[in-house]
């Protein structure tokens, strides 16, 4: 799955970080679908406006990210993929989130498809059976590891389920949904997850938000009880073990690593990135046809203050990058020699992906305060790229302190706290 190194010379001219070689970890498909994506970036930036009164992605841009390969790229070939990896994954997460933090979003849910393939073998390709024919992401994922889900008791057959359920995200694109139960039945350990066709849920025009707005992040809820047969539960305590059986039922690089919700933080953390660099772009831009409102200068980009502004916000995303991207690829390193992480290791890699997330916020920050009131209009990307990540950031797998505390016990040899130990206290 690996390319020979090149020099990126061929890449997005942005002032972003210097052309560097290629990672060996980035997959020929990996690099046509990222190129691919570059050729929509002004499309999705244009559109994001319209997304986000929609509440969702637009149309074009929908077709734009599934006619590139998105909603395809980390699933396994057995089932039609592109069989990804995680640097593959991250560098085209970033490349949308450059054009819209919504589009990005939208891309990683719909790129989840490592626990979707946990279910029962049935299950997988009851959903797959419809990849060639849907154009977005599969399979929406509701409130799963939230301390309030839904509900549901066992029948002959498989479960009676019901409840609301919230951020489903990309629900309005998807024919499916996961969501998370509460059960109370011997032999399980309370807390369990569902697989819902789309005509099993109604979706809630509850998705008013400053920002991510176009991600489509709705609440769900079942108009009453809901049949779910048996091959489309899985019980959250044995999670693990399923993912672990992963590793021999399929090839990709994203199924085969050690790294459990890393994968997945690397792949959220790269929103951010891809928005900071959009922001830089746009920094850049619009610095040099503005004239200051108080200072002698032909343009904001020729004051000295600015000028400082723009070296530290690139300095602290370039700092992001390296992190990321190292995480990325230590990740697809560690599945092709299947290496698992040592206790701890993945603790310290999340907090270090948490703090590359929290560069990237400052230094868009940075940008709009240097630039001034000139970035508030609604049609200027940059006060998108202001909201978009600070919803992002908020978002409680990857908030700063939280994970900081958790890193923090490990510093200190104290017995460790789970990720979701608050939502799954019987399973974590």
């Amino acid at each position: 799955m690996t390319t020979s190194p090149r020099l990126a010379a061929d890449a997005p001219k942005h002032p972003g970080p210097r052309p560097r070689r290629e990672s060996p970890y980035l997959s020929e498909a990996g690099r046509k679908v990222r190129d691919a994506v570059s050729e929509i970036v002004p499309m999705l930036r244009e559109q994001a406006v319209e997304s986000d009164e929609l509440g969702a992605l637009t149309p074009e841009m929908l077709r734009a990210l599934d006619s590139a390969g998105v909603f395809r790229l980390a699933a396994p070939a057995e089932l039609g993929g592109l069989a990804g990896g995680a640097r593959d994954t991250v560098e085209v997460i970033a490349e949308i989130s450059r054009g819209d933090g919504s589009a990005g979003w939208v891309a990683f849910i719909g790129g989840r498809s490592r626990t979707l393939a946990g279910f029962p073998q049935p299950a997988v390709d009851e959903v797959f059976a419809r990849a060639s024919e849907w154009v977005g992401p599969l399979v929406a994922g509701a409130s799963t590891f939230a301390g309030k889900v839904g509900s549901a008791y066992k029948v002959p057959g498989g479960w009676m389920a019901q409840g609301t359920w919230h951020f489903a995200s990309a629900c309005k694109h998807a024919a499916w949904a996961t969501a998370g139960v509460e059960v109370d039945e011997a032999g399980h350990s309370g807390r369990g997850m569902v697989l819902l066709t789309r005509d099993q849920f109604t979706i809630l025009d509850n998705w008013h938000v400053m920002g991510m707005a176009g991600s489509s992040s709705n609440s769900i809820a079942t108009e009453s009880e809901v049949f779910v047969p048996d091959h489309r539960f899985i019980d959250m305590a044995e999670l693990p073990a399923l993912m672990k059986m992963l590793r021999d039922r399929y090839e990709a690089a994203t199924f085969r690593g050690h790294g459990g919700m890393l994968i997945t933080t690397v792949s959220n953390i790269a929103i951010a990135l891809g928005m900071a660099r959009g922001a830089l772009e746009c920094f850049a831009e619009q610095a040099k046809a503005r004239a200051p409102f108080n200072l002698p200068y032909p343009t904001v980009a020729e004051m000295p203050s600015a000028q400082v502004a723009a070296g530290r916000a690139r300095a602290m995303i370039n700092a992001a990058t390296s992190v990321i991207l190292g995480h990325a690829d230590e990740l697809d390193r560690r599945a092709l020699a299947d290496e698992p992480y040592a206790p701890g290791e993945e603790t310290q890699a999340t907090m270090d992906l948490v703090y590359g997330a929290h560069l990237c916020a400052k230094a868009i920050d940075l940008m709009q305060n240097t630039l001034g009131s000139s970035t508030v209009s609604l049609k200027n990307p940059i006060q998108r790229y202001v909201r978009d990540v600070r919803v992002l950031t908020t978002h409680g797998a990857i908030r700063f302190d939280p994970m900081a505390e958790i890193n923090g016990r490990d510093v200190f040899g104290l017995e460790p706290i789970s990720l979701f130990g608050a939502g799954l206290p019987k399973v974590a």
